[in-house]
């Protein structure tokens, strides 16, 4: 039976919770970015597509890099939050977040962009015909049987932030009930001596975690073809 020490509860619990926030904080910009590369042409289209992937192809220590000289005290973002309103993002909590959810933000674009590419243009038409504006259209037609793909990229977008590494340790850190995910905190654990075991139990927990996240994502693609597709 795995028995987790309290310091492993509290990375498990720290990471589930940055996963669930990034997931959510980048769900609204992937779905208007997957609208815009899907549904439109707008001059510089390919710039915002590069802009969008540019995280998967990235080393994730450059990205957090960037991160610190975007929202770091000396950077432009980073010093304005911090004046303004007090925000620190810089080795707290919410820079976890925000790491992980510019890490996680690719896979939600993608999964997005395809369901939305799947969806009929016709019918959006036809609902525009009968004297739905756009906005009822997208909300009454295209969002619907955009759902599929939305869930399907909250689920990777969970599981992406849950595996985050370069980004969270580069420009949130290391710190332990602040930082320290489940990734981190199996890197802790192989640092010190004795960490063998504790690694091992983490390290567990997050494959089975992934595989759990991945079930999931099948799951909704096969009642997504059974319920809205009619495949």
């Amino acid at each position: 039976m795995l028995t987790l020490s309290a310091v492993e509860i509290e990375a498990l619990s720290l990471s589930m919770k940055v996963a669930v926030l990034a997931s959510a904080l980048c769900l609204a910009p992937a779905i208007g970015v997957a609208w815009l590369l899907s549904r439109t042409s707008i001059p510089g289209r390919w710039l915002i597509n590069v802009i969008a992937h540019a995280p998967l192809v990235l080393p994730p220590v450059v990205i957090g890099y960037l991160l610190l000289l975007t929202f770091g005290v000396q950077g432009p973002v980073g010093r304005w939050l911090n004046e303004m309103f007090g925000v620190r993002l810089v080795f707290s909590s919410g820079g976890a977040v925000l790491a992980a959810a510019v890490m996680a933000f690719p896979l939600m674009v993608r999964a997005v962009r395809l369901s939305l590419d799947a969806v009929d243009q016709g019918l959006e038409l036809a609902a525009r015909t009968l004297g739905a504006t756009r906005l009822d259209a997208f909300l009454t037609v295209t969002l619907p049987m955009m759902l599929p793909g939305i869930l399907a990229g909250l689920i990777m977008a969970f599981a992406a932030s849950l595996g985050e590494f370069g980004a969270t340790i580069t420009f949130a850190s290391n710190v332990e009930g602040q930082t320290r995910t489940l990734p981190l905190a199996i890197y802790t654990a192989t640092q010190v001596p004795d960490g063998d075991a504790a690694a091992l139990r983490l390290v567990m927990i997050a494959i089975l975690l992934s595989l759990v996240a991945l079930a999931l994502s099948e799951a909704v693609e096969r009642w997504a073809r059974r319920t809205i597709y009619g495949t």
